[in-house]
Parts: C-alpha cells; sequence; structure tokens
C-alpha cells in the first residue's frame, strides 16, 4: 500500500499534549483530525470489544470488500502475506492474548507490543493496568488506527505508538513483557523476532506470544530456544468465522522466559 505523507510519523512517539492546552482538549483535537485522515483512506467505523464488562472501542474498515477490491483493481497486492490489511482485523489471538496478560501481575510492569495491527492486545494490557504501554507496527496505517484507538479510549496517558521494525531495531529500553498475537506466518521474520526479544526483554521479565494452533511455530521455537526457556499452553475459544457461524477454535500460548544467562542487553537506538 502506498504510505501517504499526512500520516504523522511514528518513528517516535506520536503527539501528545502541548503545553498551551490542557490534556484532554489536546488530546480530543488530535483525535479529529487523525479520524479525518483515516477517513479520507477508508470508510471506517468503531466496533466495540466487550473486556470483561468494560467497552473497548476499535477502530475498523467499514466496507473491506471494497477495499480489498480497490487494492487488486491497481496491482496493489503482490505478496498477500504483506500488503493485504491484516492489520486492520481484530484477530481472536489479539483478544484473547490481552486477557492472558492480567495473570501476569501488571502492577507497575511495562509492556511492548510488537506486530501490533490496530492495537488491540496492547489497549486490553493497558486497562488490566499495565504502568507503560507500548504499540509498535511497520505499517504507517496500523500506527494510524492504533493512536486513534489510544484516544478514543483515553489512554493516552500510558499508551504510545511508535514504529518499531524488528528487522532493524535496536531500543533504548528492555521490557517486562513484549507481547505478540499472529507475528509468525511470516517465516522469514523468525530469526531477527527472536533476536528482538532476546536484546529487549529485561532481567525477569518474558515475552508472550499467542498463534492460532494451525499456523506453524516449530522453526520459530528452535531459534527462541537458544535464549529462552519455552511453555506452551493451548487455550480455546468460541469465535464467529468469517461466514458469520460460531466456530471453536485452539490457539496456543507461548510463554518465552530469558535462560539463567540473561537475554542480551538492549542497544542504544
Amino acid at each position: 500500500m502506498t504510505e501517504q505523507q499526512d500520516t504523522p510519523r511514528p518513528d517516535t512517539p506520536a503527539p501528545h499534549s502541548t503545553e498551551s492546552a490542557p490534556a484532554s482538549e489536546s488530546h480530543a483535537a488530535e483525535l479529529e483530525r487523525l479520524l479525518a485522515t483515516a477517513r479520507e483512506r477508508y470508510e471506517v467505523g468503531f466496533e466495540t470489544l466487550t473486556v470483561d464488562d468494560a467497552p473497548l472501542e476499535i477502530l475498523q474498515i467499514r466496507n473491506m470488500t471494497g477495499h480489498l477490491d480497490r487494492l487488486i483493481a491497481t496491482n496493489a497486492i503482490k505478496d498477500p502475506l504483506r500488503d493485504l490489511p491484516l492489520w486492520a482485523k481484530i484477530w481472536p489471538a489479539s483478544f484473547l492474548l490481552g486477557r492472558f496478560l492480567r495473570k501476569l501481575d501488571p502492577a507497575g510492569k511495562s509492556l511492548l507490543e510488537v506486530g501490533a495491527g490496530c492495537g488491540v492486545t496492547g489497549l486490553i494490557a493497558a486497562r488490566y493496568g499495565f504502568a507503560r504501554v507500548t504499540i509498535t507496527d511497520v505499517n504507517a496505517d496500523a500506527l494510524l488506527f492504533a493512536r486513534i484507538n489510544v484516544l478514543r479510549n483515553g489512554l493516552a496517558d500510558r499508551v504510545e505508538v511508535r514504529r518499531c521494525d524488528i528487522t532493524a531495531a535496536r531500543l533504548d529500553a528492555r521490557y517486562d513483557v513484549i507481547a505478540g498475537a499472529e507475528i509468525l506466518y511470516l517465516e522469514d521474520l523468525h530469526r531477527p523476532l527472536a533476536k528482538f526479544l532476546a536484546r529487549h526483554v529485561a532481567p525477569g521479565g518474558q515475552a508472550m506470544l499467542c498463534t492460532d494452533k494451525r499456523r506453524k511455530a516449530a522453526h520459530f521455537l528452535k531459534l527462541a530456544g537458544r535464549d529462552f526457556d519455552v511453555a506452551e499452553q493451548p487455550v480455546g475459544i468460541k469465535s464467529t468465522g468469517d461466514d458469520g457461524q460460531e466456530e471453536r477454535r485452539l490457539f496456543l500460548v507461548h510463554r518465552l522466559t530469558p535462560k539463567r544467562t540473561g537475554a542480551a542487553p538492549a542497544s542504544p537506538a
């Protein structure tokens, strides 16, 4: 997809409040500006995602079929796994992983979400009490949607959105938890992802990845096993398929804990 120039450049955290206006007013203005940008590109609307009776409003592309037809007509899809707007979907694994994170005693902890798409897992983590959440992706429109979702749900005080390419990034921080949902579908990213996690999981921290059981994760887990002890837990949930029918699906939550030798320290960005 062609990246338009009016997208907020998320190589650094998205803009926060200005000195001349209260944070709530500044955030409201930013939300309207970013929504206007999203509406120029897509037909969008908010969908309500309920987490333990607490609603989260998530921006979605309304006419996805029409959008895909336009991509096909303009020959914009060269590699479906990379070029389709997979970032725009609320994946069941994102919801499941977000709820799973509540078991990690989140108070005072930092969390980094990689390959976040529109940021569902990170938003849920913030609602559960993680003190500092960073939502990252490489796709500019994914970051646009994620920032809108942060502002819409009143979470700008604890959630930042920034661009992060795991194949090249060297962040200047390590995190208590690094989370990722459905990020193992591209095998050529397995090695850089394993290295990224080893550099950026804090001492005593862990990485939590969730993926559909049908996806092949053995290659990644073998690579990650050099630096991490890996535990795996199957979790079954009921979800609605693309045909509107309810189905039961099995997911795997992979918990990666640094081995006693320790993960390599993060290098400055």
